[in-house]
This record gives C-alpha cells, sequence and structure tokens, in this order.
C-alpha cells in the first residue's frame, strides 16, 4: 500500500486557492504506485510538497519536537505522472477510465503486488462465492470528514454488472471499464461496510492480485441502497502494464524514447518520443565496438539501462546506482553474459513469467530459442528453452504488451516473404512461453530494420517502428489487437534514418 499526500499552494500567499488532498495506490514495482485518474489528472505530483509514503500501516504523527514519525514507512518524491489518456467525468461526477501511475524518483523497498490479467473473469462473476478485499485509510464515518489513522481492510462481495446498472445508470457506471462491489448501504454507518472519502486509488484485490482501483461511490458514502465503484483492472492491465516496462530516457514524460547509433562515428543518440514525432538528438558518446543496444531496466529501480554485446561476445549491463541518501548516483557496469558472439538475436521484451522483472531472450546459432529469467538485480535464473525453428525469422523485437493483456509479447518476421507475426506472451515458462503465433502483417520486405522499443505514443499501447530501404522511418502505433489491426495509421518521423546501423 502507498500513502499519496498532494498540497499545492499554487505559488499564492493567499490560502484561498491551496489544493490538498489524500489518496490510496498500490506499490505494483519498485517505483511505480497504481492510483486513480482522479487523484492525479491535473496536479503536479512533481512539486515539493507532494509525497508518496509506503512501508507502513499508520499515517504519519508529529513528534513533540515538531518532526515527522512515519511509523517505519518511507518518504519518496514523484519523478513523473500518468493518468489513462481517455479519462473523463460525467455530468453526475462519476469518472470514467479512473486508473493512472505515479513514477517514483528512487525505489521503494515495500513488497509489488500484481494486477490480475485482461482475461480474468472469474474475479469478477458477482455471485456470493467470488469476495474481494479493499484497503484504504479513507473515512469511517459519513459524519467527519477525518480519515482513518491506521490502514482498514474490508472484505466485499463482487456485484454483477446488472446490479450496479440498476443503482447508478448505464451513463454513470460503465459496463467493461468499472466493476461493484459490496452489500448496498443502509442509508447510515450502522450496518454498512463501503470505501469512501480518502479511500480513491486503493486497491480491490482477489486471489492476492489487484482487480479493481478504488473509484467513486456517493456523497458521504453511505445512501441507502449505494455500492462501492472501482475501475476494472482486467480491461486497463495493459495500459498500466506499459507504464512499469517503460523505456523513457528522458525521465519525464512516461513516453518511450529511442536510442540510435550513427554508423560513420559510431557516436549513439538519444531521440525522445513527442509522441508522433522525434525531438533533436542527444548525444551519449561513442559507442564503438558494440554491435548490439538496448534498453532495459533490469533492476527495475525506474532508472533507464542499457544492456550491450561487444564485437567480443561479452554482454554488459549499464545502470544507474543510487547513493545511500538518494539524493545522487553513478554509473556501474556488470558483465551479465559471455561468449554471446554467435547469438543471432538478443531480445528484452520485459516481464515475460508473471513475476513483474524483466527477462531476456536469445536466439543461438543454431536457432534455438533461450529464455534467461531475470532476478531483477543483473543475474538471471538457469537458462529455459523455449524451442527450436527460430532462424526462419531475420528480426525479433518487442518491448512491452502488444495486445493489451498486461504480459510481455515478441514480434517476429520472416526472412523469406517478410510477414510479420506476433507471439503473445502467456506468463508461462518453457515451451508455453508464447501461444501460437498471429500473422498480423504480410509482405514487409521493404523494410530493412525494425524497433520496437514500448509505448512511444503514450497511450498505454506498445508501438513499433520500422525504416524503409530509402531510410524513412516509420511510427505504427499500436492498438492492443492481437490481429492485422494491431497498428493504426503510420506516421512518418522524417527521412534520413539509414544514417544509424544500430535502434534500441
Amino acid at each position: 500500500m502507498a500513502q499519496l499526500w498532494y498540497y499545492d499552494d499554487k505559488g499564492t500567499t493567499s490560502t484561498s486557492d491551496d489544493v490538498g488532498f489524500f489518496c490510496g495506490g498500490s506499490v505494483i514495482s519498485p517505483t511505480k504506485i497504481l492510483t486513480a485518474a482522479h487523484c492525479v489528472k491535473g496536479f503536479k505530483w512533481s512539486s515539493t510538497d507532494s509525497a508518496v509514503v509506503t512501508g507502513t500501516a499508520s499515517l504519519p504523527t508529529t513528534n513533540s519536537d515538531g518532526t515527522a514519525d512515519l511509523h517505519g514507512g518511507t518518504v519518496t518524491g514523484v519523478l513523473r505522472q500518468w493518468n489513462h489518456p481517455s479519462y473523463t467525468v460525467s455530468t453526475n461526477g462519476a469518472p470514467n477510465n479512473d486508473i493512472a501511475v505515479l513514477t517514483l524518483a528512487a525505489p521503494v523497498k515495500a513488497t509489488p503486488i500484481r494486477m490480475t490479467t485482461n482475461t480474468d473473469t472469474a474475479s469478477y462473476t458477482g455471485t456470493p462465492a467470488t469476495t474481494a478485499k479493499v484497503y484504504g485509510w479513507g473515512r469511517t464515518s459519513s459524519t467527519t470528514q477525518d480519515i482513518s489513522e491506521t490502514l482498514k481492510t474490508a472484505t466485499l462481495p463482487i456485484d454483477s454488472d446488472a446490479t450496479c446498472t440498476a443503482a447508478y445508470g448505464s451513463t454513470d457506471f460503465v459496463k467493461g471499464h468499472m466493476v461493484c462491489a459490496g452489500k448496498p448501504a443502509t442509508g447510515s454507518d450502522t450496518g454498512t461496510t463501503t470505501t469512501c472519502n480518502g479511500d480513491s486509488g486503493g486497491p480491490l484485490v482477489v486471489g492476492g492480485r489487484i482487480v479493481g482501483v478504488v473509484s467513486w461511490g456517493v456523497e458521504d458514502c453511505v445512501a441507502q441502497g449505494a455500492y462501492s465503484v472501482f475501475t476494472k483492472v482486467s480491461t486497463y492491465v495493459g495500459a498500466a502494464y506499459a507504464q512499469t516496462a517503460d523505456t523513457n530516457l528522458s525521465y519525464t514524460d512516461g513516453k518511450a524514447d529511442l536510442f540510435a547509433r550513427k554508423s560513420s562515428s559510431k557516436t549513439g543518440y538519444e531521440l525522445d518520443s513527442k509522441g508522433t514525432s522525434l525531438a533533436s538528438r542527444i548525444s551519449l558518446g561513442d559507442w564503438s565496438g558494440t554491435n548490439v543496444v538496448l534498453q532495459a531496466d533490469l533492476d527495475r529501480d525506474g532508472f533507464q539501462d542499457f544492456v550491450y554485446r561487444l564485437s567480443s561476445g561479452d554482454v554488459y549491463w549499464d545502470h544507474f546506482v543510487l547513493n545511500s541518501a538518494q539524493t545522487g548516483g553513478s554509473w556501474a557496469t556488470k558483465k551479465i553474459f559471455t561468449n554471446w558472439k554467435t547469438r543471432k538475436a538478443v531480445v528484452i521484451p520485459g516481464d515475460l513469467t508473471g513475476d513483474y522483472l524483466p527477462d531476456v531472450l536469445s536466439e543461438d546459432s543454431s536457432g534455438v530459442l533461450w529464455l534467461y529469467p531475470g532476478k531483477g538485480n543483473g543475474t538471471f535464473a538457469a537458462r529455459v528453452r523455449i524451442g527450436g525453428g527460430w532462424s526462419q525469422y531475420n528480426q525479433l523485437r518487442g518491448v512491452g504488451d502488444f495486445n493489451g493483456d498486461g504480459k510481455a509479447d515478441l514480434l517476429a518476421r520472416k526472412s523469406s516473404g517478410g510477414d510479420l507475426y506476433l507471439y503473445k506472451g502467456t506468463g508461462k515458462s518453457g515451451t508455453g512461453l508464447f501461444s501460437a503465433r498471429v500473422k498480423v502483417r504480410s509482405g514487409w520486405t521493404g523494410f530493412n530494420t525494425l524497433a520496437a522499443v514500448g509505448d512511444l505514443t503514450g497511450d498505454g499501447k506498445a508501438d513499433l517502428l520500422a525504416r524503409t530501404t530509402g531510410g524513412t522511418l516509420y511510427l505504427y502505433p499500436g492498438t492492443g489487437k492481437a490481429t492485422s489491426e494491431i497498428f493504426g495509421t503510420r506516421k512518418s518521423l522524417g527521412t534520413g534514418f539509414q544514417q544509424y546501423d544500430i535502434f534500441g
């Protein structure tokens, strides 16, 4: 659990325009907090007066000397924020697409909790046997505005969509986007168990996974017949996952950025995404002697890493290490694989095994694909054979989730004919790592390089870059569909990209 404290004095001496509130959230990776969009949209969470507290069940209190007692918790600043781009509020005040992710300025030690998958239907059946737990520090009485000093939990039955629609109407309760839980409120505190102000953004949990995010309810929370309404996480897990597996080199906007090396000078460049265009390139120095460069946050600390293979075949991991005060740090280099000179492909799609830690794929010289399960610290569990026959492809690419189910996927282009296939991740290891391939494009022979770095547009869907033989780079925006409609209308990012020989 996370406590989200927000305050903004608007830079004025008057207190009449001050804004302050409290929300809950869930730690879904060491630097990522899942919460509600209505807690994020329109507010500047990177301000110095806003903070996230993790690792404690108690709200902060003030000691006799005026210092804050965090009760064993850790306070962390926010580096950037993302809310679902389709977030809206109905005329009655009910939020829709109410999900957001905060990226912390430093990793926290609190144990992450996973989101459910997009195929989860059992958690939302609305039968008496399906119950969920909700957590929060929100109001415990309809007659006061005070939030709870200690973390509360309650067990609520999941309600059917029909029940919620009957209570709120189809305009406010959007089937598929929301889920209700709890018994109908009694009209008073007595006999009512519900979420309330201050619980917003907290998790609804079934089977140890987040299935809902506290979203909205009625004023004072206990109106007769009312239910607690949550964002349905199975619908939004893909968009939220894109924020946990980002490749945002600029660290500021939640959009994936591109690494490119110039072939003549061997200079590496950072090309930051502006959504549907790229900003002016930034030099990252000399990258001679390398033949593979990948962006990957192997330790999930929120700082982008580089994994690169030298001409000798050794693979290294460059990562940023914070100092003990978490006020700065330095770059460190670690060798993670040896003698990979003959490996035909190295890919880091993200979390393939379902543990929220990035994994590595590598194709050997005989066309066998191997999985190296990441441990989150630059080391890996014993490799797992995925299968042979991968030599039929001339490009393997992937960062993120292409079909919106919250699992990392892989794209593969055939050497003969240029057909492009999607291998959907299953979250399982071994031969079941991917489901049966799906052809998503035919005859892509006009492109000599594909690059997948994640969500460049910031809409929560993984995108693809493709360079023509003439040097034009196209953005193929992801749609989240595992069909021939996997990408929307392409957008040119410019010409002259034949000058680069490595894309990360």
